[in-house]
């Protein structure tokens, strides 16, 4: 297992090193600068700009000096907001980020499983149909329709909870991570109900209701480990991406996140911004896979991490 855990973050590197590269050269060719702006500005004045944060050397002098910044955690700093680092934005966006998609994934995670299970064990059914229904509801329903539907409701209307910002103590985030938890919850019945409908036809659980064991045994202590091995695989970039904030609802709820900051960065060119948010995520992904293999190995003593 350690040994495997070892070759993982070792491969991890040149990942990492090639998402960089492909970001840094993708951000530097698009169209555009960093000091394009509505205010008109001297040449002067601008070739100044460009020797201070270093655009007046050779790209591939850029690229070396920035790799090497980023190998020490610096990430540089912002080029729209004088005198604040790059380091401070993620610092101040990535908890609420978190706490939002960490909620988000454990509230989707229990009623997900739930609902999966439930759909199993009554498969073709009228609850197995409804469970099936509000699944395909919520996967094509996108997030930029349910939470202004949401807010219209709960906000606006009924006047149970704030409609965006963080003035309200928790009560600001429950309409963000009930909207991000729906897909998600979606996605997680279908996978769980499909798990659970292969693992109810094997062998061993035809064995387990042979001896006699109780139904509620046999789902909860010999199904579901087998069942949610698929579910585990695909927590591991759901994670990542729940976690490093969603652009649309931190945007609809004025959420100071990761997505925020990323889509103020994209559209001011503020290019160490949109890096660090691409290399948190890329290293996000990376981790929060090689934790989803290994508990897929817990799970199935079958799976062998060579």
């Amino acid at each position: 297992m350690l040994s495997f855990i070892l070759r993982r973050l070792v491969v991890a590197i040149p990942t990492l090193f090639l998402v960089i590269t492909l970001a840094f050269f993708m951000m530097r060719l698009a169209p555009g600068s960093p000091f394009d702006s509505g205010t008109r500005m001297t040449p002067e004045v601008r070739r100044n700009l460009e020797a201070k944060f270093g655009f007046d050397k050779p790209l591939a002098q850029q690229y070396g000096t920035y790799l090497v910044h980023v190998a020490q955690g610096d990430f540089g700093p912002s080029l729209k907001y004088k005198g604040k680092a790059v380091s401070e934005f993620i610092a101040e966006g990535f908890p609420y980020s978190a706490m939002i998609g960490g909620l988000s994934l454990l509230l989707a995670s229990g009623i997900g499983v739930s609902l999966g299970i439930w759909a199993a064990l009554r498969q073709n059914t009228g609850v197995d149909y409804a469970a099936t229904g509000i699944a395909i509801l919520g996967v094509c329903i996108p997030t930029f329709v349910t939470a202004p539907l949401l807010i219209l409701l709960f906000a606006s209307k009924l006047g149970w909870l704030p409609n965006g910002g963080v003035t309200g103590g928790f009560k600001s985030f429950i309409l963000p991570i009930v909207v991000l938890a729906l897909p998600q919850i979606a996605i997680i019945s279908r996978l769980t109900r499909a798990g659970m409908i292969e693992v109810l036809r094997s062998n061993y659980v035809r064995t387990a209701r042979a001896k006699g064991l109780p139904a509620r045994t046999i789902v909860l202590r010999h199904a579901l480990r087998a069942a949610l091995i698929p579910l585990v695989s695909y927590l591991g970039p759901a994670c990542a991406g729940l976690i490093t904030g969603s652009l649309v609802v931190e945007q609809l709820f004025a959420l100071p996140g990761l997505g925020k900051s990323f889509i103020i960065g994209a559209l001011q060119r503020d290019y160490p911004v949109v890096m660090a948010v691409v290399i948190l995520y890329a290293a996000l992904i990376l981790l929060l896979n090689l934790i989803a293999d290994v508990c897929v190995a817990l799970l199935d003593p079958r799976v062998r991490l060579s």
